[in-house]
């Protein structure tokens, strides 16, 4: 289907079977949001403070000034929460998928070099983390070409994942035209990878998922308590893990250094990935890896 055509239809009844490796009944994708620095501010020239995804939900952000008490919270995230994800998951010996605003690892180049040593796959989530609805396409195409370079010189490698977010119109048709990506991850409307038609040829979509996502700690009736999220990615695992005896699926997990890097949170990324373990039948893999699984068992038709 072409890049933004409504498909209301999908798979339907009959999804492909995704033949994960080791017949594993769910392929788990992790990934860390790391955007700290990268968001709205007016010391960057953007008109007020940065409103979203922090501890006070509902505040207005600030028109235009700076808000000090925000700005220390995405603080919080790069400088320990980023280290309380990075210890949780060296010790699972997990693989991990990073959305990485270019910005944000420019201020913390520390960060970028750890992701690098850890063998973590580092997407682009774009130059800044900002709305890409309101950037005149020119400059969305040259910050995702600013994103590339920014990425590959600190962690040693280009990005072939990505994620927006916040995504324009012209998004996905900008990275396929790069050229360079093997796919993106704006949608949500899917358990399985599938392609569309962007810039005139097949691109693949490995979808993302926003409610097994620590993002709804800071929305308003989401999660509140570590057993409240670590209950439902257990339930939605198991889920997932039924369905697959006969139709693999794809579960992701979507985790930010200024929320799930809290003391009090933390312990739902170590108890996941335990309770992925007791269970087996899981493949626990980076986009890439599943992207590059499912172009080389499922190719697009031609």
């Amino acid at each position: 289907m072409p890049e933004h055509e409504r498909d209301l239809v999908g798979y339907g009844a009959e999804p492909p079977h995704a033949a994960w490796p080791g017949g594993a009944r769910v392929a788990v994708s992790l990934v860390l949001n790391y955007e700290e620095g990268g968001e709205q501010n007016v010391l960057e020239g953007d008109p007020a403070s940065e409103g979203y995804l922090h501890e006070i939900v509902g505040a207005p952000p600030v028109v235009g000034g700076r808000d000090l008490n925000v700005e220390s919270m995405f603080a919080y995230g790069s400088r320990a929460g980023f280290w309380r994800v990075h210890r949780t998951l060296a010790a699972h010996g997990a693989p991990l998928t990073v959305y990485a605003v270019a910005q944000a690892l420019e201020r913390n180049p520390e960060a970028a070099r750890a992701m690098a040593a850890a063998g973590w796959e580092v997407a682009s989530h774009g130059r800044r983390w900002i709305d890409y609805r309101h950037v005149p396409e020119d400059g969305e195409r040259a910050d995702v070409a600013r994103s590339i370079g920014t990425i590959e010189r600190l962690v040693g490698r280009r990005p072939v994942g990505w994620y927006t977010g916040r995504t324009s119109p012209h998004t996905r048709r900008l990275v396929a035209e790069e050229g360079g990506f093997l796919y993106d991850s704006d949608d949500y409307s899917d358990d399985l990878p599938f392609y569309v038609r962007a810039a005139g040829r097949p691109h693949l979509v490995v979808p993302y998922g926003l409610d097994t996502n620590d993002f709804k700690f800071l929305l308003v009736h989401g999660f509140t308590t570590a057993e409240d999220m670590l209950a439902y990615l257990v339930d939605s695992f198991d889920a997932l893990h039924a369905e697959g005896a006969d139709r693999p699926r794809m579960m992701s997990v979507g985790l930010h250094c200024r929320i799930i890097g809290r003391p009090g949170r933390i312990r739902v990324l170590d108890g996941f990935l335990r309770h992925v373990a007791r269970r087996g039948g899981a493949w626990v893999a980076t986009r890439e890896q599943i992207a590059r699984h499912w172009l080389a068992t499922h190719p697009p038709v031609r």
